[in-house]
Parts: C-alpha cells; structure tokens; sequence
C-alpha cells in the first residue's frame, strides 16, 4: 500500500494466530460492554470502514470479530486475525461516527500495513538472545510472548497500547483517511477528531498522547492528506455510500462500570 519495503520474519498465517490469542486474553482480563446501542454504532461504524478494505487483506473466513470494552482510556485497536477492540472512553472523545471512522480506519490500516509483524521483526533481530527461528515458527518460550504480544500493540496488562513508531503511525493515519473517505465518511473530521484531543484536559486524553506523534504534526499531515482523500469521498457518495451510524445517546455512560 505504502510501497515502503519491510522486514517480516514472521509469517502472516502465524501472525493471524498470535492476533487471535492476544484478543482472547483480551477478553478474559477485561470487562465487555454489555449497552446494545453502543455495541450496534461501534459495529456499525467498524462494518463501513471494512467493507472497503482489499479482499486480499481480509481474514480467511471473512469475518472480523469487534467488541467494545468498558474501559476509560480513549484507545482502539485492531489485530491480525481479525479482531478489533474499542474502549468505551473512546468514544467520550471521537463523539461523531466521522470521528470514530478515523479511529477505526488508522487502526485497521496497522494491520494491513503490517505493522505488528514488522514490529516483532525487529524486536527479533534486536534482542541476540531470542531464538529467531522458533519466534518465526511460533515456537517461543513463554519468556517471549509478551515481546511478541507487545508487537501487536497490546501490553500485557489489559488496557494498555504499546506506541508504534511515528512512521508506522503516520503511514496509518494517511490509510485510514483514505479508508474513510472511500466509506462515505467526511475525511476532514479525522481533521477534527486530533484537533478535539489537542483540547481536551484530563488524564486520558494525555495517556493517549503520549504514545502518538503530536497533535499538531498529525492534523498537519492529515490536512495535507486531505485533497486526495476528498476525491475518494467524492467518488465514494456518487456510488451512493452514506453510512447512518446512529450515535448512542449521551447517557449511555455509566461511570460505575467504567474503571
């Protein structure tokens, strides 16, 4: 997509089964979200954004599996093997389903960009004392999963996303955008969704931060992204695309069930 060489060691059949371990711990540590309108916008959102991504990157059996977790960090995140988590607080900040696309769109873009594998890959050839072959194999002692795991961008405790490195987030931003826009989402609201976190005080919105390029270089880059991805919005609603997503209403929050 990007046309940027990588280094992947590990296959991507191996890859799909380490996604697909690192979401069912996922799910055994966290709390899902039980609210029905929240788990009906989020799919619905995830549904837009997928049926434009490249059958050659879709899972096996077709099918992505995408569930909300009650959890206030504004975080999301997507996995080899088709598995795509969104944090409740995610969705106090990305508040319109333009916004949350953006979100949506840059995580799937992670994975087909093969970010996670690149990632493992390196961490492969920097630590001398991991068995590269038996990691590649997925052959590797219980001592290596959490660097494995940590490649896909999930920390070992729940609730916790390991940065990629700027290149890898910026190549995502650019491929989300598109990847919304091509959904008949508004591609200027990832514009807005970055300049909404620039302005939001609190804790969470720096926790998020801290493992992302600054606001300001990303709205930069996004804002320069944007004429070609208004084409493919353009294109996208004269083929009649326009997702209606309804937004859960305000009151959806219960902050007794978020940690």
């Amino acid at each position: 997509m990007t046309g940027r060489k990588q280094l992947t060691l590990v296959s991507e059949e191996k890859m799909d089964e380490m996604g697909v371990a690192a979401f069912a711990s996922l799910k055994r540590e966290g709390k899902l979200s039980q609210d029905g309108a929240v788990n009906q916008y989020v799919i619905c959102v995830t549904k837009a954004i997928l049926e434009v991504v490249p059958q050659e990157y879709q899972p096996d059996d077709g099918r992505w599996e995408v569930l909300v977790f009650e959890d206030s960090t504004p975080n999301a995140f997507a996995l080899p093997g088709g598995k795509i988590g969104v944090h409740s607080g995610m969705l106090e900040i990305a508040t319109t389903p333009g916004q949350l696309a953006a979100v949506l769109g840059h995580e799937v873009a992670h994975v087909l960009l093969r970010h996670g594998n690149e990632r493992v890959s390196q961490s492969i050839l920097a630590d001398a004392t991991v068995n590269a072959a038996s990691i590649a194999a997925g052959a590797a002692a219980p001592a290596y999963q959490d660097m494995i795991v940590g490649g896909l961008g999930v920390g070992a405790q729940f609730g916790v996303l390991l940065p990629f490195s700027r290149k890898h987030e910026n190549e995502a931003d650019q491929i989300g955008q598109i990847f919304m826009a091509q959904a008949g989402f508004y591609p200027a609201e990832a514009v807005t969704l970055w300049q909404q976190m620039a302005h939001q005080g609190g804790d969470a919105p720096k926790q998020w931060q801290s493992t992302h390029p600054s606001d300001q270089t990303r709205v930069q880059r996004l804002r320069a992204n944007l004429p070609r991805a208004m084409q493919e919005y353009e294109a996208a609603r004269a083929a009649g695309k326009d997702p209606q997503c309804e937004p859960p209403p305000d009151e959806w929050i219960n902050p007794e069930a978020l940690p």
